[in-house]
């Protein structure tokens, strides 16, 4: 791949704090799950409705995101994508102000859009500024910077949303409706403050990249040739591709689920919301860890193939940790799902991208709409638990021990996740021809 300048650490950087971003903007959902649950007095399927929400929106503008980065550039589109995102979090204040769950739920689709248009321009600019080979240890530096701002911001919204949901939550089965209605709109207005300064810093930061000194980065016409002919194949010629937007497909739902679901989980198994709330920071934190061994060990001392194996075989044992498990040491397996999880988007990247030459921004695209998995496969789990819930409470158990078991239980669904991930990092990046 070329760049314009031989230089690539300033624009690491600047891409370094987008990813930054997107981690804060996407992992505050771990809060935003049992928050909404309480205020508009959802069910656990219903409450995952955010994640849905947050990451249907890669399925709906990924293509159109891809145009507008053709036409506009990386540079543009990524202001633009965090503009709109500071529109979103404006949403929350009249959401918040009318109670009212879709309205929400729009937010975060809005939020969502803007993320969608970012991800397709930084995800292929960071994968292609500089040599394939080490893609993977430039999207684990990303990865450093997005999971631990997700942690910083897993920890700042949990503490602003969530604190006192204990005492609301046992409060709400014995007070009037009046009463019932103030002490959830009180609730509710805490989304003000924190959304009013997260759409103020992400107008400046669409600004500043702007105004950003950021190099152009293609494909060249030798590389095209050199991987193959990309010139005259269509997209629909290169199976690794399709494979691997199936593989991020699940991945993304397990980093979801890992994510997203384990404050929720920790609350359902009796811990109080005030330790709970940390939960989603241990996941991220476990990430944080093994993509910083991901920068020091790839390409150099382990493949970008090698680093896949192994996170998706320790991602199934720690499936069946957690089911076999029981108590704050099946949270502490949800969390370690974070070092399983942590390699596998580095490295399906690149290995899904090269060889694609021309074709890389609508392959990009297309990756971009995997993430739909974490809309998908999160309300799963959620369905899945009220369903388990209903079943175990009709049998005679009592509404806590059927929920935490319910809870436990559904995380089997994370198995085949992991197993496809396998099969694309031991087979699937190497079938270059659908007659293979």
């Amino acid at each position: 791949m070329s760049t314009t300048t031989k230089n690539n650490i300033v624009p690491i950087v600047i891409i370094g704090g987008l990813f930054a971003i997107f981690g804060f903007v996407t992992w505050i959902n771990g809060a935003l799950i049992p928050f909404m649950k309480t205020i508009n007095e959802l069910t656990e399927a219903q409450s995952y409705l955010v994640a849905t929400a947050s990451y249907i929106s890669f399925v709906v503008m990924a293509l159109p995101a891809s145009y507008i980065i053709n036409k506009v550039g990386y540079k543009n589109g990524i202001s633009l994508g965090l503009a709109i995102m500071a529109v979103g979090a404006l949403v929350f204040i009249p959401a918040a102000d009318a109670r009212t769950y879709w309205l929400f739920l729009v937010a975060i689709f809005i939020q969502g859009i803007g993320m969608t248009i970012c991800q397709t321009a930084a995800n292929p600019y960071i994968t292609i500024l500089g040599p394939i080979e080490s893609g993977a240890k430039r999207m684990a530096m990303m990865g450093i910077a997005n999971k631990v701002a997700g942690a910083l911001g897993s920890v700042i919204f949990g503490a602003l949303l969530l604190s006192g949901i204990d005492e609301v939550n046992e409060k709400l089965g014995s007070v009037s409706a009046d009463e019932k209605s103030v002490l959830l709109d009180a609730m509710a207005d805490s989304v003000h403050t924190p959304y009013i300064v997260m759409a103020v810093v992400l107008f400046i930061f669409a600004f500043l990249i702007r105004k950003a000194n950021l190099p152009n980065v293609e494909a060249t016409v030798e590389d095209e040739v050199a991987t193959g002919g990309a010139t005259s194949k269509s997209i629909f010629q290169y199976p690794q591709l399709w494979l691997g937007v199936i593989a991020l497909f699940v991945y993304v739902g397990a980093e979801v689920i890992a994510g997203d679901t384990i404050i929720a989980y920790g609350i359902s198994l009796g811990i109080p919301a005030t330790e709970a709330k940390f939960f989603t920071t241990y996941t991220l934190m476990a990430m944080v860890a093994t993509y910083a061994l991901g920068v020091f060990l790839i390409p150099k001392y382990l493949s970008q193939k090698t680093a896949l194996i192994g996170s998706a075989v320790l991602g199934i044992i720690f499936s069946f940790l957690i089911l076999s498990t029981s108590g704050f040491t099946s949270v502490l397996f949800v969390a370690a799902l974070g070092i399983s999880n942590a390699l596998v988007w580095p490295a399906i990247w690149p290995l899904t991208l090269d060889g694609l030459g021309k074709h890389t921004k609508t392959a990009s695209a297309l990756l971009i709409m995997a993430i739909s998995g974490g809309a998908i496969i999160p309300p799963l789990y959620g369905r899945m638990v009220d369903a388990n819930k209903h079943e175990l409470i009709a049998s005679g158990i009592q509404e806590a021990d059927a929920l935490s078991t319910a809870s436990t239980s559904s995380y089997w669904i994370l198995i085949p996740c992991y197993i496809i991930i396998l099969f694309f990092a031991l087979w699937g990046h190497k079938i270059k021809s659908w007659s293979k």
